[in-house]
């Protein structure tokens, strides 16, 4: 009988050798878990840290004084998130509305051609942000998306950063990952506001 048959008999009959058998069975399969809980409670962390400058700069941008100085706010929330994620790729978005009600949604259009539930090119529309087509999100941008007076405003942060750890290109998935935060305010009435121009199709 040769040196290995001998080796497997032994491990066979050995209680040590099943469970060393166990644990190479087993020990990947929990790792990989272990890994994903870690990573998983890391952009958890991420995401409440992107929340936390977001909301507090929502505030702060309401204020007449930050008004025409949003790069100012971008760069307390770029500054806080990179604090932590010293590597991570900070963009931001804003949206202006004349109410809450409105907020994500599209712009109204006359549904003609044909009755199908769904905009068509060429069918009429109110341009309720000014820029000349028809959007899903009636949305305005001008002033960088902040509004003036009264106006209700859709504060949006992104970060795209590197995960910390290489579980998800085990799994065959991208290492980058994206997080966003949102929050919605009022700004003050420091001004007379100006509300989107009457209904007018186009």
């Amino acid at each position: 009988m040769t040196r290995r048959h001998a080796l497997i008999r032994r491990l066979r009959q050995s209680e040590r050798g099943t469970a060393l058998i166990e644990f190479a069975l087993t020990a990947p399969v929990f790792l990989l878990l272990l890994m994903g809980i870690f990573d998983y409670c890391w952009q958890m962390y991420a995401q409440q840290v992107l929340q936390g400058a977001v909301d507090k700069a929502g505030r702060d941008s309401a204020l007449e004084q930050f008004s025409k100085d949003q790069a100012a706010l971008d760069n307390i929330v770029r500054t806080q998130v990179k604090n932590v994620f010293a590597s991570a790729d900070v963009s931001f978005e804003r949206k202006s509305y004349d109410s809450f009600a409105q907020v994500g949604t599209e712009e109204r259009y006359t549904d003609s051609n044909p009755k199908n539930g769904r905009y068509d090119a060429g069918e009429c529309f109110d341009d309720f942000n000014g820029n000349g087509k028809w959007d899903a999100d009636r949305g305005r941008s001008a002033n960088g998306g902040n509004g003036g007076a009264d106006d209700v405003v859709l504060y949006t942060a992104s970060m795209k950063f590197n995960r910390v750890l290489p579980v998800w290109v085990m799994l065959g998935q991208p290492q980058e990952t994206t997080l966003t935060s949102s929050t919605v305010l009022r700004n003050q009435p420091f001004a007379n506001g100006s509300d989107s121009p009457p209904d007018e199709c186009k």
